[in-house]
């Protein structure tokens, strides 16, 4: 078996942006990835700013002894052109108006004294105080998003503050997805005896959509090797990626593995990892007239297992940085925690453990005393995953390595 490290490694290493980008409104793009950098056309602010209501003066006035009284010659609101300002006077200002030229610096209003259409100067600013200088947030001319980029809510506000309309991205990464298994049953509809209700189907179609898939869900397949190799022909067709549940491991009624061997190839097969050990990856063959020279001849295949934290696990751990890689993010490593144990788990195993576990009061991590991987129970009380070493046993108020859910659903 391959470890964690060693799985990943293979998958992302056969990752790289799908090639088809579109433009789309900037007001479309949120979660979607950049496939082209976005430069800006203009200094941010366009123009030197002030950032408080109050006077725009010339300092220099204010050294002349006794020149502390002004006269206010003009009144500038925020999207008003000023005029230059007169020396020996004050200009009334807002926040985020125009600077007028000749004024070097700004005096809040709480630092003067009005009356009628003169203004008293009580305090003796720096040159530039209270200014924000014309390309103080943003030069024209710079990268302010690179390529790879997922739009985030702040990134499209910032693509907006420098006039981006439109932006260019990758798109959608295609996923079909299917479920094996007789014993499966959809909410709504009666649970026979020996049944289960399907909830793998809800959680990765989710996890696929908060990604932004573009979902094909192809629904529960018999398991039989000739309706799974059905399946597979039709899915690889028009799709990025297939990915499955259940039917990996190596019973007489798993008929995913052959299935993929029988209409492509597997690279890998079962990780030492718990949850979670039989992961499959490879890719399923597209017929003939479906590959020319612009497209590939394959689509990615992944299988996940049919228990339901093993497959939520293998999601966040596996997939959802392959996908990431494919939609054209550049960073698709989680960032990890170092929080401390307030627990004992004696028994160590000898393959990497994914503890589910959540963040108590005292800041430390207290772990869900059932860590069966048919517990999906765990995944909703959790805050995220222990990375816990193989053959290692953790001691209360050990420091360990934490993925936080927050990262790995992002």
């Amino acid at each position: 078996m391959l470890s964690t490290a060693e799985a990943l490694a293979t998958l992302l290493s056969a990752a790289s942006p799908i090639t088809g980008t579109e433009s789309i409104p900037t007001l479309d793009a949120l979660n979607r990835v950049l496939s082209a950098a976005v430069i800006s056309p203009l200094d941010v602010p366009p123009m030197n700013t002030s950032s408080m209501d109050g006077y725009a003066i010339r300092t220099a006035d204010l050294a002349a002894k006794g020149n502390r009284r002004l006269p206010v010659s003009q009144r500038i609101p925020a999207g008003h052109a000023p005029e230059p300002l007169k020396p020996g006077t004050a200009a009334r200002i807002f926040t985020g108006a125009t600077v007028p030229p000749g004024a070097d610096a700004i005096v809040m209003q709480e630092q003067t004294e009005a009356a009628g259409n003169e203004v008293t100067i009580l305090h003796s600013p720096a040159p530039g105080e209270w200014i924000t200088a014309q390309g103080a947030d943003i030069r024209s001319g710079s990268i302010i998003l690179p390529a790879g980029t997922r739009l985030t809510p702040q990134a499209l506000g910032l693509a907006a503050s420098v006039g981006c309309a439109e932006l260019q991205v990758y798109r959608r990464v295609k996923v079909a997805v299917f479920f094996t298994g007789d014993e499966l049953t959809m909410p709504g509809e009666p649970l026979k005896p020996g049944a289960i209700y399907n909830s793998n189907r809800f959680t990765l179609r989710g996890l696929l959509e908060k990604l932004g898939c573009d979902v094909t869900d192809y629904g529960i397949v018999p398991d039989k090797l000739d309706a799974t190799r059905a399946t597979l022909r039709e899915a690889a067709q028009a799709h990025d990626l297939i990915l499955t549940c259940g039917g990996v491991s190596v019973g007489e009624e798993d008929h995913v593995k052959p299935a993929v061997e029988a209409e492509g190839r597997l690279s890998m097969w079962q990780i030492a990892m718990k949850p979670g050990k039989p992961l499959a990856f490879g890719a399923v063959r597209r017929a003939a007239h479906q590959a020319d020279a612009a497209a590939s001849a394959e689509t990615f295949f992944i299988g996940l297992p049919g228990n339901p934290v093993s497959s939520f696990a293998t999601f966040l751990l596996f997939v959802r940085p392959f996908v990431l890689l494919l939609a054209g993010m550049q960073t698709v490593t989680p960032r990890a925690l170092s929080l401390r144990a307030d627990f004992t788990q004696n028994k160590a195993d000898r393959r990497n453990e994914f503890l589910r576990a959540r963040l108590n009061a005292a800041g430390g991590l207290d772990l869900f005393p059932n860590q069966s991987s048919a517990v999906l129970t765990s995944t909703v009380w959790g805050d995220g995953l222990i990375d816990n070493p193989p053959n290692h046993a953790i001691s209360v108020g050990e420091t360990v390595r934490f993925i936080p859910f927050s990262e790995l659903l992002n």
